[in-house]
Formats: structure tokens, C-alpha cells, sequence
């Protein structure tokens, strides 16, 4: 039987040639995504001058030619700020993300094939971290012990293990029950081998879609400790510490508050949108 052009094209158009079902507003939430990572690479070598550098005489300055989101609070290029926050906001979230739910999805795979004491130690024991709010355990440990990057990324990954843990531990137990895993442990298959090869390829899909809402997660919450003051600290600035250092000219409409806020609001959303308009493929949970 051959394909008729017609058939081809539409095949094309809606992706499912190659399996996969594109979605433009998802496209668009990954080109923004993509666009602040380069952003986070590039920033020391795209940046139009110092972050520290005074170069307007009127602090909260507005746009202009020169300064394309103006001044901040003491007459700096917020621009050139905002492009080096985001190798704090994307770098430190992004790793605390990676190690929270690559942490909480081996953790979760081992509880539910091995079960017994070692599933009850480890579910009772998250279930307590995971009892203490998370702002709360974030502003405890950054001031007690500080606020440098490595502690900031391991703050956040603590808080977040539990989490992952939990829904990773939940989809694990489901296809546990399943006949095929049966089979595989009548083989005589080894708990790594079903870990890696049965449980993992069937998971993966929503594992990733919850890595994207812990990502956004991760952010709004170090954001708000930059906010409070106990995030990244002085010389260095992520967007929170943007927002804090110029709430000032929040009365006065200063484009110095408005673009990290914007900065926030733009990765955050098109990551909700890139995890909502995901193919189809991606989140099929069965294995094809």
C-alpha cells in the first residue's frame, strides 16, 4: 500500500511520522527555556558592561538607547545584571533539581522492589523531612550555616528528595505488580537488572514531567530566599536578589523591579508549558 502525498504531509505536519505529536505552545515554552540556558552559558562574554560598573549618574534610571532596561538603585546596567543572575537562578536550580530527583527516583525504584524494612526505614524517614516546610527548612539551614552556592544547591535538593521519592516510589510499586516483572524475577533476573530495565523505561516519562515541576518549584523558592536576603549574596545576584536590591523603585515604576520579576515569570511559565504540551510519547507511560 503507498502513502499518498497528501497523507505524508499531514503526517509531517502533526509529527506522528517520527512518533512524536509537536505542539507549538510547547515549542515555545522550550525555545524560552533554551534561550535563558545560552543566556546562563554565554552571559560573562554577551553582557554589554561589568555587573558592577556604575555607568549612569541617576540611579533607577529608565530605558534608553544605552541602557535597554535601565539603571538600578545605584546606576548600574540592570540588563547586564539580569543576564549574569541567570547563571545563578538557572545554574543552582538546575543542579539541585538534577540531584533531588535523580536521589528521590533511585531511592523510590529500590523501596518498591525490595520492599519490607528497608521500604518502611526509608518512606517513614522522607516522610518526616518531607514534614517541615520548605521555606522554613531553607531559611533554618541557609542562616545557621550560610548561603554559599554549594549550600544554597544542597538546601534545595534536600528539600525536594522527599518529593521525588514519594512519586517515583508510588509509579515504581504499580508496574512492580505487573505480570512482566513477575516473569523477569522467575528468570532469576537481579534487582539492578529489574531497576534498569524493566521499572526505570516505564517510569521515565512522568519522572520528567515532575522534574520540570520541581524545577519551577526550586526556583520560586530560591528566589524567595534571595528575596529575604539569604540567597546568593553580594557582589553576585540572582533574580531575586535583583528584586530585593531595587523594591524602591517599585513606586516609582522603575524597570529595575519589573524585569527580574518578568525574568522569574518567563522560565517558570514556559516550563509549566513545555511540561503541558509535551508529545504524546513522552508522557505514555507504556513502553512502545
Amino acid at each position: 500500500m503507498t502513502m499518498t502525498s497528501s497523507e505524508t504531509t499531514s503526517g509531517r505536519l502533526s509529527g506522528t511520522r517520527f512518533g512524536y505529536r509537536f505542539n507549538i505552545v510547547g515549542a515555545i515554552g522550550f525555545t524560552v527555556i533554551l534561550l535563558w540556558a545560552l543566556v546562563a552559558i554565554f552571559a560573562p562574554w554577551v553582557i554589554p558592561y561589568p555587573v558592577g560598573e556604575i555607568i549612569d549618574l541617576d540611579y533607577f534610571g529608565p530605558m534608553s538607547r544605552e541602557l535597554w532596561f535601565g539603571s538600578d538603585y545605584l546606576g548600574r546596567d540592570m540588563l547586564s545584571r539580569i543576564l549574569m543572575g541567570a547563571r545563578y537562578t538557572v545554574g543552582i536550580s538546575l543542579a539541585a533539581v538534577t540531584i533531588a530527583c535523580f536521589s528521590g527516583v533511585v531511592l523510590g525504584m529500590i523501596a518498591a522492589v525490595a520492599g519490607g524494612w528497608l521500604d518502611t526505614i526509608l518512606s517513614r524517614f522522607l516522610d518526616a523531612l518531607n514534614s517541615i516546610p520548605s521555606k522554613l527548612f531553607g531559611l533554618v539551614v541557609v542562616a545557621a550555616v550560610g548561603s554559599s552556592v554549594p549550600v544554597l544547591i544542597l538546601t534545595l535538593s534536600v528539600i525536594y528528595i522527599p518529593g521525588a521519592y514519594r512519586f517515583a516510589r508510588a509509579l515504581a510499586v504499580n508496574i512492580n505488580a505487573m505480570d512482566f516483572i513477575t516473569v523477569a524475577r522467575i528468570r532469576g533476573e537481579s534487582t539492578l537488572y529489574l531497576i534498569r530495565s524493566e521499572i526505570l523505561p516505564n517510569i521515565v516519562g512522568p519522572v520528567l514531567a515532575d522534574l520540570g515541576i520541581r524545577f519551577v518549584f526550586i526556583v520560586l523558592l530560591l528566589s524567595g530566599l534571595s528575596f529575604l536576603g539569604l540567597g546568593v549574596q553580594p557582589p553576585y545576584a540572582d533574580w531575586g536578589a535583583l528584586v530585593r536590591e531595587n523594591i524602591g523603585g517599585l513606586p516609582f515604576g522603575a524597570p529595575a523591579v519589573m524585569f527580574p520579576s518578568l525574568a522569574i515569570a518567563s522560565l517558570t511559565i514556559s516550563v509549566n508549558l513545555l511540561i503541558d504540551n509535551l508529545p504524546q510519547k513522552i508522557r505514555d507511560r507504556s513502553v512502545s
